[in-house]
């Protein structure tokens, strides 16, 4: 066994850093992430586990984001410009499996104003560098089988399809998702990491900013 639990220090990054979650993020992580249009792909159990209130959201953040053994939650940030610091979503690197060298990235929201910016892959690029920077052979990411959105992001990271479990997961409805399952290994991580990289530097240098009314 080579893989050792990572250090939950904040990782930063061009566009965004990653600063470990803390209940004190959950009003802004509300403000961010608690809409309609991201729990309808599927995020929190489906548009049925949107939680009504400001209340219901922090117990459900509060679950949702849980550390542990297992478990490193990260809120998201904008790094530079005019919305510096701003929060913008959150994410886990989660199911840490130390013996068998084994993790998964999931759990992610973005605010629907940073969509297809530079968010998602340096969010990504940095929690892989991560896991594969401390030994692990292995990422899992996964999405609910009917979220073509996500399921093109994830596609478009590099990650490979493994399979699709049916009747993996309920929905927040009562209803049972099929989730399909991606990875990426270890031996695929440079040019996985080249890839995010080019995507990252064709944005130029230019800060991240929330797009309004989206």
């Amino acid at each position: 066994m080579t893989a050792k639990r990572p250090a939950a220090d904040e990782l930063v990054g061009r566009f965004i850093r990653l600063s470990p979650f803390d209940v004190a993020d959950i009003p802004e992580l509300y403000e961010a992430i608690g809409v309609p249009e991201v729990f309808a792909g599927g995020y929190g159990g489906g548009p049925a586990g949107l939680p009504a209130d400001a209340e219901a959201y922090d117990a459900f953040a509060r679950s949702y984001y849980s550390a542990g053994e297992t478990a490193m939650p990260w809120t998201v940030r904008l790094h530079g410009g005019p919305d510096d610091g701003r929060v913008v979503g959150a994410t886990k690197l989660g199911d840490l499996d130390l013996p068998n060298e084994s993790t998964h990235i999931g759990w992610t929201a973005y605010d629907p104003g940073v969509w297809g910016t530079a968010v998602n892959p340096e969010t990504k690029l940095l929690l892989l560098d991560l896991a594969f920077g401390n030994g692990f052979g292995r990422v899992k990411i996964q999405a609910d089988a009917n979220n073509a959105r996500s399921r093109a992001a994830i596609e478009k990271l590099g990650a490979r399809l493994e399979g699709v479990m049916r009747r993996h997961k309920r929905r927040a409805d009562g209803t049972w998702r099929d989730s399909a399952v991606y990875s990426i290994i270890v031996d695929e991580w440079p040019e996985v990491r080249a890839g995010l990289e080019a995507r990252l530097a064709a944005y130029g240098d230019r800060p991240v900013g929330v797009r309004a009314g989206v």
